[in-house]
């Protein structure tokens, strides 16, 4: 499907690229430094040395924004690939194998779901404390349960194929028919599902870092960076509005991009 007849895909596919080129070739661009303390600009208005504004302590804003999209795209990142690797297998494992093992693994997902997977992370990340590694493995704690009911589907559906039965025949062992043959094969489903969970991880990771348990400041990041603006709303709302227009950007554009991935694949999330 062209992009022209797609005006999702082609949406999506350009936001996420301007995130990731911002993430990418932004902090070498850019002409301020974010950890650089300025008191003599303590909350000075956006203009033309400043286009964002500075904080209260002078940092500028769009500084601490386009190194808060390198922070924000490489926690999400890691956290669905780790999540997708992680549910897969899972779920893989549980579609191959059937019966009681089936039962037993699914019903062990069922549980984690049970569970609202935003509070489930915040959870873990006060139980592991703030820092970037244990915000990966907090919000993957939320996120794998996805992939693995998502992957067990298609392993069920895919298992009765012509060419699933014939490498049985042929003595293909069953975890050597799931990585040869079965995952690649829904390769489709597994990445519309991943285009979406990136700007779901987005928003969480932002909301983890604004209650304090991700990356901790000065470090920019975006979700921090709301928190730090709210005490200022009044005379400074763009402290608050820089931030919530790249979260707000990140988590549209993704889902532009799944949605459009989806009409491709013929798969719906």
């Amino acid at each position: 499907m062209k992009a022209a007849r797609n005006p999702s895909l082609a949406a999506g596919a350009a936001i996420v690229a301007f995130l990731v080129a911002t993430a990418i070739v932004g902090p070498l661009l850019a002409t301020a430094d974010p950890l650089a303390i300025d008191l003599a600009n303590s909350l000075a208005r956006p203009s033309l040395q400043h286009p964002l504004g500075c904080d209260v302590l002078g940092r500028d804003v769009l500084a601490r924004i386009v190194y808060g999209a390198r922070l924000s795209l490489g926690v999400s990142v890691s956290v669905v690939a780790l999540s997708m690797i992680v549910g897969s297998l899972i779920g893989g494992a549980a579609g191959m194998a059937g019966g009681w093992i089936d039962e037993v693994i699914m019903r062990g997902v069922d549980i984690v779901l049970a569970f609202p997977g935003i509070l489930l992370a915040i959870a873990l990340a006060a139980v592991l404390g703030p820092g970037l590694m244990d915000l990966v493995i907090a919000l993957s704690a939320m996120g794998w349960t996805t992939y693995a009911r998502l992957v067990r589907g298609e392993v069920l559906t895919l298992r009765e194929r012509e060419y699933v039965h014939a490498a049985e025949t042929l003595g293909a062992r069953p975890g050597r028919i799931l990585l040869r043959h079965l995952l690649p094969a829904m390769a489709g489903p597994v990445a519309v599902q991943a285009t979406f969970g990136i700007g779901g991880i987005v928003g969480a990771e932002a909301a983890l870092s604004f209650l304090g348990l991700g990356a901790l400041p000065p470090t920019p990041s975006w979700g921090n960076m709301l928190d730090a603006g709210r005490a200022f709303m009044l005379v400074a709302p763009y402290l608050t509005m820089a931030p919530g227009i790249a979260i707000g950007t990140a988590i549209l554009g993704f889902n532009l991009l799944g949605d459009g991935l989806a009409q491709i694949a013929g798969t719906r999330s």
